[in-house]
């Protein structure tokens, strides 16, 4: 057997196996020996099948079959010692002439070979690391957010600023039946807060979907309608008013520290402020981190210049899914995935030039951490140690969830890298203004 690599650029190469019949024969008598052994047909004793009639029977497909084992792996091997770095999987190359009936064989195989490059990480337009702050209108706001979920309920006779209604939507054409309750403050414009104010239970008023909420997610909520169908609304509605509570806010005293944070926890209003700022920028960050990784993969892509074996790559998409596609199909998917293609490769690059490498026990800490985290929410936040790794090693037994894992700690990884190699531009900022820069 013989194998060869013929580049046709620095891209393309093309793979050559020769295979002979030296190279399959011995292995496929072993294989008819042990056919014949087992045989049971008609008019012979078992075992004494004529070897003829064996190799009439099974001889071409045991040959086919042990060529094509060979192939494979003699080609696999061949990529590994040959270290050839490729994109997608080897295309064989149809062969017109092509016959079984031969005894030896040549197969040809397109390669796709990753391009070479250097990650310049010396950003020429330096890149925003958003630092966000958690302000005093803010915290105000999340002291009295506090007061309000722990406070009392308090009915009242009329609509007044600051209460809650709930009430049943009714539009009969668009079969729109629907109890909710709404905020006062969460009704769009002086027109239709004074359609509100003053009504009392059992009172019906007639609106307009279109700019009734100062938020269009507020009216998916109301009508119970998803985002495609509130999108652009403009139907009459009637509201039926059927409770109207305001909330006393509950007093900022140890009895309400200790509600929301536990027993001694916090003891003052200013110790209550620091924890709420403290655990609000903990969130932020998490988002500022997010949107600086995003930042920088986005910065690396358009600016880390390199070629790709654009039709190899389209050729290989075309067979690679469980449909086959066309041309066209397969040019559209690749024009979509390209961008993703070109990061996967510079991380790649960057994780290899800079040893980021992750081990299994990483990954169970990483785990642990994403576990904990998840029963905090629920209000666990001492599991045991058993308990906890008994859940990490079912999370892991999950491929697809332990693939999701390992991109998080991998792109964690990466993440504490670029802030240690890169020189950012650092902006300070509350979460209004965060949100309005970065998602317009």
């Amino acid at each position: 057997m013989n194998i060869t690599k013929e580049n046709i650029d620095a891209l393309n190469a093309v793979v050559k196996v020769e295979i002979s019949a030296a190279d399959y024969q011995d292995k496929v008598a072993t294989i008819l020996k042990d056919y014949r052994k087992k045989a049971d047909i008609p008019g012979f004793r078992k075992g004494q099948v004529p070897m003829g009639m064996v190799k009439k029977q099974y001889g071409k497909s045991i040959m086919i079959d042990e060529v094509n084992k060979l192939l494979q792996e003699s080609l696999n091997n061949f990529l590994v010692e040959e270290k050839l770095d490729i994109l997608g999987n080897p295309l064989p190359k149809m062969q017109d002439d092509f016959s079984w009936e031969a005894e030896d064989y040549l197969f040809e195989f397109e390669l796709g070979l990753a391009p070479q490059f250097e990650v310049d990480l010396d950003a020429k337009k330096k890149i925003t690391q958003y630092n966000i702050i958690a302000d005093e209108e803010l915290l105000e706001k999340e002291v009295e957010n506090i007061q309000k979920r722990y406070g009392k309920i308090v009915p009242k006779p009329v609509v007044e600023e600051g209460v809650n209604i709930t009430g049943t939507f009714v539009n009969e054409e668009k079969e729109i039946t629907k109890k909710s309750t709404i905020a006062f403050e969460d009704v769009k414009g002086k027109t239709n807060q004074k359609k509100f104010l003053g009504k009392k239970v059992g009172d019906v008023i007639e609106l307009k979907t279109k700019g009734l909420f100062v938020d269009d997610h507020k009216l998916m909520g109301a009508l119970g309608l998803d985002h495609d169908a509130i999108h652009g609304l403009d139907i009459p509605v009637t509201f039926t008013i059927e409770e109207i509570n305001a909330t006393e806010l509950a007093e900022i005293n140890q009895e309400l520290f200790d509600k929301v944070f536990g027993p001694g926890v916090v003891k003052s209003k200013e110790e209550l402020v620091a924890k709420i700022k403290e655990d609000a920028e903990k969130q932020f960050q998490t988002q500022a981190d997010q949107q600086l990784l995003n930042d920088v993969t986005e910065y690396l892509v358009e600016n880390t210049k390199f070629e790709l074996p654009a039709e190899f790559l389209k050729k290989w998409l075309a067979v690679a899914g469980e449909k086959p596609m066309t041309p066209e199909q397969a040019s559209e998917e690749f024009e979509k995935s390209e961008k993703a293609l070109r990061y996967q490769l510079i991380e790649g690059k960057v994780l290899k030039d800079n040893n980021i490498k992750t081990d299994f026990a990483e990954l169970q800490e990483f785990a642990k951490g994403f576990v904990k985290a998840q029963m905090a929410q629920y209000g666990q936040l001492n599991p045991e140690e058993k308990e906890l790794d008994e859940i990490v090693q079912r999370v892991l037994s999950n491929q697809d969830e332990a693939k999701r894992l390992q991109e998080q700690l991998v792109s964690q990884k990466l993440l504490t890298f670029y802030k240690e190699n890169i020189t950012f531009k650092v902006k300070e900022l509350n979460y209004e203004k965060f949100v309005k820069e970065v998602y317009k």
